[in-house]
């Protein structure tokens, strides 16, 4: 017989990957804080290429575990860049502990699983995220795709949980809800993505500081960056569809950090009358595109044909090319979808 995922589910039972696989089920927030509650080890797992809703989704839950008087850490990810680490002091952890309960937050594939967390997939006991309703990986989980972040979700499992929200608690989501948001400028924002950004602010988050760290502060790298992609921008279909290549080599000879380039997605969209846009980042494992469109396009869509996803008004998708190549790949989609180049 298989237990409910809100029965405690000890960690021997739970090593079997095909009976993992057999009870993967979604789960309501409150089936989630009553499995929380009952143990007491937990490892946050974070995606690669770290943004702020993951980094301040799991150092948030961390934050309210310890609350709960559980042990919890976030493990630490090769990938933690400067502009974050300060949400994340005193929270990481090289390895896990031992009869640790893992913890997958705002990690949409277990692809995504940074490399020393891979060794990890098949131990992983819950998944939070707003990408899709693919329970692909983790026993149990929650995804709720409307969220604008996954932070939301994080706030409102917080709250079921009856956890009180401290400032550094606070700034975490904060942290989380206006990264994924492009501080609140997004079309995913609702209602109550401001009602849960109003609350943090409640609660002692220092909007002004993250808001200015995050948004409002730039490197002098970054804006030679911006010179170069400026120069270098391809417009097709009237102006309608931007794409950017950024080598390897320019980002080398710029001294352009992750961090300097955390937000540069979305430059294409800037310009007026531009619907879709990419950006196409040369880097190790083949071309990254990052697809950014306005509410007539599907990004998601456009990127599943290149084997990507993410949401509708941004995606992505890795492809085993050379950025020249990925590009052509790119607008062969967007012809092959009916969009006129």
């Amino acid at each position: 017989m298989i237990r409910s995922p809100t029965e405690r589910i000890s960690w021997n039972y739970c090593r079997s990957w095909t009976l993992r696989r057999m009870m993967m089920k979604e789960l309501t927030l409150l089936e989630i804080a009553s499995f929380l509650k009952e143990h007491d080890n937990y490892i946050m797992l974070t995606h690669r290429r770290p943004d702020g809703d993951t980094i301040g989704c799991a150092a948030a839950l961390c934050g309210g575990l310890r609350k709960l008087g559980k042990r919890a850490w976030v493990l630490e990810n090769p990938q933690f860049t400067p502009k974050y680490r300060p949400f994340l002091d005193g929270l990481t952890i090289k390895a896990p502990v031992e009869n640790a309960v893992f913890v997958a937050v705002d990690i949409a594939t277990q692809e995504l699983l940074p490399y020393n967390a891979t060794d990890y997939v098949n131990q992983i006991d819950l998944r939070i995220d707003h990408h899709g309703r693919n329970m692909a990986f983790g026993v149990c989980g929650y995804v709720e795709p409307k969220a604008a972040a996954c932070g939301e979700i994080i706030l409102e499992l917080l709250q079921t949980m009856q956890v009180q929200m401290d400032k550094l608690i606070a700034e975490a989501l904060y942290l989380a809800i206006s990264t994924d948001t492009g501080c609140f400028r997004y079309s995913n924002v609702t209602a109550n993505t401001l009602r849960a950004a109003a609350l943090c602010k409640d609660c002692g988050a220092d909007t002004f500081m993250i808001n200015q760290v995050m948004f409002m502060t730039r490197r002098f790298a970054r804006l030679k960056l911006d010179a170069y992609l400026a120069d270098t921008i391809e417009l097709y279909a009237d102006g309608a569809v931007a794409v950017n290549i950024l080598p390897a080599q320019i980002r080398t000879e710029l001294g352009i950090t992750e961090d300097d380039i955390d937000d540069i997605s979305g430059f294409g969209r800037q310009i007026e009358g531009v619907e879709i846009a990419a950006m196409i980042r040369q880097e190790p494992e083949g071309a990254k595109l990052s697809v950014r469109t306005s509410p007539k396009y599907d990004a998601s869509e456009i990127c599943s044909h290149m084997g990507g996803g993410g949401h509708a008004a941004a995606a992505g998708a890795t492809v085993n090319a050379l950025p020249d190549e990925a590009k052509r790949l790119f607008l062969t989609t967007l012809t092959e979808m009916g969009v006129e180049l």
